[in-house]
């Protein structure tokens, strides 16, 4: 295979097409952000049981008179209960508090109160640019393979059959108060909240748990005793009575509060995490976690769960805290003491104010400066991202995996060149490659074709949260390079389309979509220009004639349509300089393994 070589001065068109490149805003206009979005607003959740559909209304109709008749029946049972004397004499054996744990001696120290109100500032904003990861791609499945109409749980109706329906078109925005930053589509600044937040908030949990143990406060969290469950049960009766066990946080919590501050730290803040991985795709490739019970849209949903469970505690943590001894608790998370002077309320007010100006300038901040939010993100967990992209081998499923649907993204070229190319079945469409190479060439997609052809079948991985499986069929990247033999100080690899991305405005000319990769993962045996998609020639929607696939990165990174392919030394000075279409104007980070 040698193609036509192409000279010095023929070389120079791939430089052309950096020239076709246009920069991003470095700011969100929400009336034009990610090409005119109309900002469509979430619904509230919707739930399929069997096969019938239940709206948040419904399901509350149904279930806070079912929980208002339970909670007065248990509160009139408990009451009763306390009425005879085995129950009397199993409360007085068990009050709540004692054996099952070591009562601390030093109440509150700083480090706990500083970790507790940053742990409750950080959680906010998490929750806060999780639920907009969520409206990306606002449904939840049982399976990893995404199939319309198999979802359990959604935040808008079905997918429309009666025409073309996108990734993109599924996307919704919040109300700016909530989601952050709240506009449709802007799950690249929602990530650029969230990783950094969770770093931070990983971080913390790590140096809480080994000041914990450090010194006597693990006692408070941690039972030594099975005394422990007859002490929860004693004092579900109390709280139940609505005759509340006395006040003895100060130096012992009782045994639910214990089991619920156990459960919180050492089983839901791990699971955060542990589902949160799991939707990386490098991980899911080294792990082959796409077909089983991790597989990534359960993954999707137990990570909610986890933020619903961590909403229902800190909704009944504030409740207990308001009704038993308001200004004695804040007293003990707050400054440290035993009594029940003011102090504590006041520092609380001048807390929860700043949590309060926070929170209404995050999305404002956000939208008038995302490419500070891009770069810092890019600074917090670059370290992972590299880590991640080490991560081999990637995994190769059967035919039997293959997803029966495998979501569109992204509108196709509608240039007339490229139409007379789909005409001819792209006989005559060229590829260009160059740059800093000894052998630019130009190879026709017959010649392409003659090359060592390989298949994969492989998961992608949406940054929208919606996955897929299907088998490619194409050339390796590794073919490539024997051919253009890349120079010395290539680090990256440059990749862009017919296709032409929206413009922010209308009078604006819009750019080529184009991608950067490092030049290491294209030696990966699974780094492929893939020219067919489960046995038949690439259709339009997934990139005819030719996409890229590098299986260590989220799907926006497989380029479609491609048309030319250079080596470089760097992209600072393609586009914005970020690395990409998405990078430079949705504010994306241009490596994306989770």
């Amino acid at each position: 295979m040698k193609g036509r070589i192409m000279d010095q001065s023929e070389n120079s068109s791939t430089e052309e097409m950096a020239a076709q490149l246009t920069k991003g805003h470095d700011r969100v206009d929400i009336k034009s952000f990610a090409g005119g979005l109309e900002q469509e607003i979430a619904s509230l959740p919707q739930i399929r049981f069997s096969k019938k559909w239940f709206s948040t209304q419904q399901i509350l109709t149904v279930v806070v008179p079912v929980g208002f008749a339970l909670a007065l029946i248990a509160v009139a049972t408990a009451q009763q209960l306390r009425t005879m004397p085995d129950v009397q004499a199993f409360i007085q054996q068990y009050p709540g508090t004692g054996s099952f744990s070591q009562p601390v001696t030093d109440g509150f120290p700083w480090w706990l109160r500083a970790q507790h109100y940053l742990n409750m500032f950080i959680m906010i904003f998490m929750f806060r640019s999780g639920l907009q990861i969520l409206v990306e791609h606002p449904r939840f499945y049982s399976n990893g393979h995404c199939t319309p109409g198999t979802e359990w749980f959604r935040l808008r109706g079905p997918v429309p059959t009666d025409r073309v329906w996108t990734a993109k078109d599924d996307t919704l925005a919040l109300p700016h108060w909530l989601g952050l930053p709240g506009v449709r589509h802007a799950v690249g600044l929602a990530r650029g909240w969230h990783f950094p937040l969770a770093t931070f908030w990983l971080l913390n949990g790590v140096v809480f748990v080994v000041l914990l143990f450090a010194t006597d406060q693990w006692q408070r969290f941690v039972p030594q005793s099975w005394d422990i469950f007859p002490h929860a049960a004693s004092t579900a009766i109390q709280y139940a009575s609505l005759d509340f066990p006395p006040p003895s946080g100060w130096h012992q919590y009782n045994a639910l509060q214990m089991i619920s501050y156990f459960t919180t730290v050492f089983v839901a803040a791990p699971l955060a995490v542990f589902t949160g991985l799991l939707q990386s795709p490098a991980i899911a490739a080294r792990f082959k976690t796409a077909t089983g019970p991790f597989n990534r849209q359960i993954s999707r949903a137990l990570h909610f769960g986890v933020l619903c469970y961590f909403g229902l505690f800190i909704t009944i943590h504030l409740t207990m805290v308001f009704s038993a001894g308001l200004i004695e608790n804040l007293n003990h998370i707050f400054r440290g003491v035993n009594d029940d002077s003011y102090g504590g309320l006041l520092i609380f007010v001048i807390a929860m104010a700043l949590i309060a100006v926070a929170w209404i300038a995050a999305t404002p901040f956000t939208l008038k400066h995302p490419r500070l939010v891009q770069r810092f993100a890019r600074a917090i967990t670059g370290w992972a991202e590299n880590l991640l992209e080490d991560f081999t081998p990637v995994a190769n499923f059967e035919e039997k995996d293959i997803s029966p649907h495998f979501w569109p993204n992204g509108h196709g070229p509608d240039s007339e060149e490229y139409r007379q190319h789909q005409a001819e079945g792209f006989a005559n469409y060229i590829v260009k490659i160059g740059g800093l190479v000894e052998n630019p060439v130009e190879l026709t997609m017959d010649e392409i074709k003659a090359l060592p052809k390989t298949e994969q079948i492989t998961e992608s991985f949406c940054i929208q949260g919606w996955s897929g499986i299907a088998k490619w069929g194409g050339v390796r990247m590794s073919e490539i390079i024997k051919i253009v033999r890349p120079k010395p100080g290539v680090r990256f690899v440059v990749f862009y389309a017919v296709a032409s991305g929206p413009g922010e405005y209308d009078d604006e000319k819009p750019g080529l979509f184009y991608d950067c990769h490092k030049f290491k993962h294209m030696k990966h045996d699974q780094t492929m220009l893939a020219y067919e998609m489960n046995g038949d020639p690439i259709p339009e929607l997934h990139g005819a004639p030719l996409r890229l696939r590098n299986e260590l990165e989220l799907a926006f990174k497989q380029i479609k349509w491609i048309q030319a392919i250079e080596f470089v030394d760097s992209f600072k000075d393609l586009g914005s300089g970020e690395g990409g279409f998405n990078p430079d104007n949705e504010f994306f980070d241009y490596r994306a393994p989770m």
